[in-house]
């Protein structure tokens, strides 16, 4: 019996040729549409991803601004430097091309450091710095050994140099390397290629008028990304310089006056706020931060006593001392509480009435009794401490605010200080204690919880020269990319002009026959107030003052402020040289070498250091 049944096989032949066929359909349907998603509906995106696996972007660095004092002189300038640099996709084994190269030129941990820093943020085909500052020997050593180190280059490139080194430290400030924290503050794309951003004064405070903006290389790679042409430059757009209003000549008379004193100068133009000096002793090299400071360097400034990394003309809090004597009289008139010729009785001593405490004047013996003009030219203590207490401590510390005292100047650097304006409120509110009588006293000759920095007593000091207009002080003029102070316009203090004229008058009395009268043979007719600033920890005799046995750094600051010619006005000075003494005689002539060098051009500026990068 014939056991095949070719009809029914072919019926299930025919059934697995129907699947076979409708499989294969299926799986071509599949496979064309994913060709038509790649070719067509994608093909934008690949497009892209292949050129890009193609052309390498890579940023040209902008050429920093300069920064220029008001007549062209360069106070922060570029210099060509030479680097070595290692481009990683074409140096092979980086730590065995490291290795051979720390036998041909010093290469230090801190160069690793900054090697391995810059590595991480640069693309694989981009020279990153393992040695900077090439000396010509050096230089001339590589050279010898190119040939060894592919992917090793040699570069030449812009540093900043600052070439008056600390003359401007605190007021120009320094640049220094990025760092992440640097760029999570800003936008990466602005700082494509650049290895430095201002870090502290102008430099940080103009950070984005100095920087300028990348620019980019479009240059064809191969597959190992090596460099193969370049197919467009789009250049760079440099910094713009910056103008500012410091005077060269005067920021190097106000630093040979001071010597080697700790303390601060400041000058303004009294009719419109420029700042013509701002000096803070001592200080530091700037040109030490711009490619990094060991550990070591950096903790020796942060330990050193001298505290040459402190602005003390920006953020030094010192008790004002006699200084603030010209301000509260003018208080006390606008207040009603005194008239310019009412004679208040003098002494070695005051008390406050029912107290046993003795409130001495700084001149043994202390003063007859005077009115107001003679007060402040004698610098009469027991006169100040009448008038603090007919004022109280409400009415001084509101009348005193209007100079600029205990609120921020809004001066163009970062970091200023408010100091301290103190009343009731704020005692209360810092120390949770109650105001005393005794402290309203001490105040009144600038003393007790009182503290101005030497901007703010600049400031107040322009305020009085230029008849009662409180100005802005800046460092740079009206830009148009600038948001600058320069446009402020002077804000009126409210008092009256015989007033005024009373105590500009009284300023000028100081220098002719007063405390000041060191200074009386100057021809430039200077107006001033001299001041001490008690050190609280100095041994002190009966009369109040610092023993003169006391260590330097036991003895009294000195202070001093100016404004000349006292008829029209043309620069208001202050000036503190701490431990300095008396006023008059140790922050005086300081004050002095920088009027008379504004006025008679009797300093001109040195020649620019022959520092090298």
């Amino acid at each position: 019996m014939d056991i095949r049944q070719p009809q029914r096989e072919q019926q299930r032949f025919s059934r697995r040729m129907v699947l076979a066929l409708g499989l294969i359909a299926v799986m071509a349907a599949i496979l064309l549409g994913q060709l038509l998603k790649i070719q067509v509906l994608q093909h934008p995106d690949y497009a892209t991803q292949s050129t890009r696996n193609a052309i390498a972007l890579l940023p040209i660095a902008p050429a920093r601004g300069l920064i220029l004092d008001r007549h062209g002189q360069v106070l922060a300038d570029n210099r060509v430097t030479f680097t070595l640099a290692i481009t990683p996709n074409t140096a092979g084994d980086l730590s065995d091309t490291i290795g051979r190269l720390r036998s041909v030129l010093p290469v230090s941990g801190d160069d690793l450091e900054a090697f391995q820093r810059d590595l991480g943020r640069s693309h694989p085909y981009q020279p990153v710095v393992i040695r900077r500052n090439l000396s010509a020997a050096e230089l001339a050593a590589f050279a010898v050994h190119r040939h060894e180190f592919p992917g090793v280059e040699l570069q030449a490139r812009l540093k900043r140099f600052y070439p008056y080194g600390p003359l401007f430290a605190h007021v120009v400030g320094y640049v220094g390397h990025l760092t992440p924290a640097d760029l999570d503050e800003a936008s990466a794309n602005h700082y494509a290629g650049i290895d430095y951003i201002g870090k502290n004064g102008l430099e940080a405070e103009y950070e984005e008028i100095l920087r300028g903006e990348p620019g980019n290389q479009n240059v064809e790679v191969d597959a190992r990304g090596r460099p193969l042409r370049t197919l467009r430059d789009t250049p760079p757009e440099q910094g713009e310089n910056l103008t500012v209003t410091l005077d060269l000549a005067l920021q190097q008379a106000a630093a040979r006056a001071m010597g080697t004193h700790s303390g601060a100068v400041v000058a303004l133009d009294p009719a419109n706020g420029e700042v013509l000096v701002a000096y803070s002793s001592p200080a530091f090299d700037p040109n030490a931060f711009v490619d990094g400071l060991s550990g070591t360097a950096w903790a020796a400034l942060q330990d050193d006593p001298a505290t040459p990394m402190t602005n003390r003309f920006l953020r030094g809090a010192y008790p004002p001392g006699s200084t603030i004597k010209p301000f509260v009289a003018l208080v006390a008139l606008q207040n009603g509480v005194i008239t310019p010729d009412e004679k208040l009785p003098g002494g070695a001593t005051y008390q406050i009435p029912g107290s046993t405490h003795k409130y001495y004047d700084w001149k043994p013996g202390g003063h007859g009794a005077e009115n107001l003009g003679e007060a402040i030219r004698d610098s009469n203590d027991v006169y100040f401490y009448q008038l603090a207490m007919r004022l109280g401590i409400a009415r001084l510390s509101a009348g005193l605010a209007p100079f600029g005292f205990g609120k921020l100047a809004g001066i163009d650097l970062p970091g200023e200080a408010a100091a301290v304006l103190p009343s009731p409120e704020w005692l209360q509110r810092r120390y949770h204690q109650p105001w005393y009588q005794g402290q309203t006293v001490m105040v009144g000759i600038g003393q007790g919880y009182l503290l101005a920095t030497p901007l703010q007593l600049a400031r107040a000091t322009a305020a009085i020269a230029n008849g009662g207009k409180l100005v802005t002080p800046h460092l740079v003029r009206s830009n148009a990319d600038i948001d600058n102070p320069a446009d402020a316009i002077p804000q009126g203090i409210g008092l009256s002009a015989a007033a005024m004229s009373e105590v500009q008058a009284a300023m000028r009395a100081v220098v002719t026959s007063g405390t000041a009268h060191n200074l009386a043979n100057d021809p430039n007719a200077i107006a001033a107030k001299t001041g001490t600033s008690q050190v609280r920890r100095a041994r002190r005799n009966d009369a109040g003052r610092a023993l003169t046995g006391d260590p330097t750094a036991l003895q009294d600051h000195a202070l001093f402020i100016a404004y000349a010619p006292a008829d029209h006005p043309r620069i208001a000075v202050a000036v503190i040289v701490e431990h300095g003494g008396h006023g008059g005689s140790a922050a005086g002539p300081v004050a002095r070498a920088v009027i008379d060098a504004y006025l008679q051009g009797s300093a001109s500026p040195l020649p620019t250091p022959g520092a090298t990068p």
